[in-house]
């Protein structure tokens, strides 16, 4: 990917191609247009106190801000930075400490706010595999593969690199970077001298085409569609508030799993969480452009969010709930009449005592070249919760029984595919850095 002309674009799109290219030349484009001379130093908030970190990698929520009704904001720009051990064998004692301090030296650089960085670190089985110890049994890992029935006809990449440092800023020079910074291709950050860097002990997995970056935020999805930027577009308008490509809010504070409920709970990995990445294809042109506003609602909620106009245009009427418990009960007879069901109310089903399991923090987008796209991910204390989740999203119990078809108006289903899945580990803070099986 290059960058624009920065004549033909707005300001926000070319912030957002700056980071999907990424390096030298992504941050340098960041880095002039938010100073208006491509100074080539980041203006946030400086890092604080070490001691003042969470235990937790994963606790974002308190320093995270909050939408008009109360719903955790995610920060607007992403990057899953993917990684791998230069050398072959189990990282030693010396690689650790230099991946520990200069992790350490992003967090003394840059403060852990929205304008600043949040980042966590998560390692995949490939990396664990490296040691003949195994995991403990209370850390479930599995390696990644299909997970209904639905995906044994799809060709799906899986995560086989070590780690994946996940990197989000309201301000896209700021994880650019701090990517930089850990590559060791930046003497300072932020005003702040890197003592260290990840060079010599891990290097960039996979090629330039796989980095994976993205963005959040109301009006996005809208001005990308008015602008022409990317490809497989509806005809049909995106609402203007809508904040991911589908058109609707999501992240409601009700749907979500707070970051204790995702916690591994016991042994010396308590405190950490582990984390499912998928890389969807999500076909918005068909989705707009077949279905009505009703259509839509129903599928993605429930055929009673549709019938009394719970949602509104994207969302707004939501608030922090999207009351999808009335209609959880109904999933079965209404996949027989009126033979739809919603994405939102087959995943509750697997609730607990009405407890959501998953914690999403996923955004939006390109795949396939420049096709709209969503980087799903979730949180939660064991991949097994997440697979139980994804199998219920399916519904193959829902066709099985002669109601609706395996895809068509079955939620969602018939406009997403998935192209890439990954697990990981995300320990707690105190061994996020190159940890052994039992650390």
């Amino acid at each position: 990917m290059t960058l624009p002309d920065r004549d033909d674009v707005s300001r926000r799109k070319f912030l957002q191609a700056a980071v999907a290219v990424g390096g030298a030349a992504g941050l340098s484009a960041c880095l002039g247009e938010s100073d208006g001379g491509g100074t080539e130093r980041i203006d946030a908030p400086a890092g604080g106190s070490l001691d003042d970190r969470p235990a937790r990698q994963h606790a974002w929520n308190d320093v995270l801000e909050r939408d008009q009704d109360g719903n955790v904001r995610p920060p607007a720009h992403h990057v899953l930075a993917d990684f791998s051990l230069v050398a072959d064998g189990t990282p030693g004692d010396s690689d650790r400490e230099t991946v520990e301090e200069a992790l350490r030296e992003l967090e003394r650089a840059i403060a852990l706010q929205p304008d600043g960085l949040l980042f966590t670190v998560g390692y995949t089985p490939a990396y664990f595999d490296r040691f003949d110890e195994k995991l403990p049994d209370d850390v479930d890992l599995p390696d990644p593969g299909p997970v209904t029935y639905l995906e044994n006809s799809e060709t799906i990449a899986f995560d086989t690199h070590d780690l994946t440092v996940h990197l989000a800023s309201d301000d896209p020079a700021v994880v650019l970077a701090a990517e930089e910074a850990l590559l060791g291709n930046r003497e300072t950050l932020n005003g702040h001298e890197m003592a260290t860097s990840f060079d010599g002990v891990l290097e960039r997995a996979g090629e330039p085409d796989d980095r994976r970056t993205g963005f959040v935020g109301p009006g996005l999805p809208a001005q990308k569609q008015d602008e022409g930027e990317v490809e497989g577009m509806p005809d049909h308008d995106i609402a203007e508030g809508a904040p991911f490509w589908m058109g609707y809010r999501s992240g409601f504070q009700e749907s979500q799993a707070t970051e204790e409920y995702v916690e591994i709970e016991g042994g010396a990995f308590a405190g950490g969480t582990t984390q499912h990445v998928e890389t969807l294809r999500v076909q918005i042109n068909t989705w707009f452009d077949q279905d009505s506003h009703h259509e839509r609602v129903s599928k993605l909620f429930s055929h009673v969010h549709a019938d009394e106009d719970r949602v509104g245009e994207f969302g707004e009427k939501l608030g922090t709930s999207t009351g999808i418990m009335d209609a959880v009960d109904d999933t079965a007879t209404d996949a027989r009449d009126p033979g739809v069901v919603g994405h939102a109310q087959k995943a509750a089903r697997e609730r607990e005592d009405g407890v959501p399991p998953l914690l999403r923090r996923d955004f939006n987008t390109t795949v396939a070249g420049n096709l709209p796209g969503v980087h799903f991910l979730a949180l939660q204390d064991e991949i097994s919760t997440f697979e139980r989740v994804r199998r219920a999203m399916a519904g193959e119990e829902l066709a099985e029984n002669g109601a609706v078809s395996v895809r068509q108006n079955n939620g969602i289903l018939q406009y997403l595919s998935v192209l890439r899945r990954g697990n990981y580990l995300v320990p707690p803070r105190a061994h996020r850095s190159l940890p052994t099986p039992n650390p």
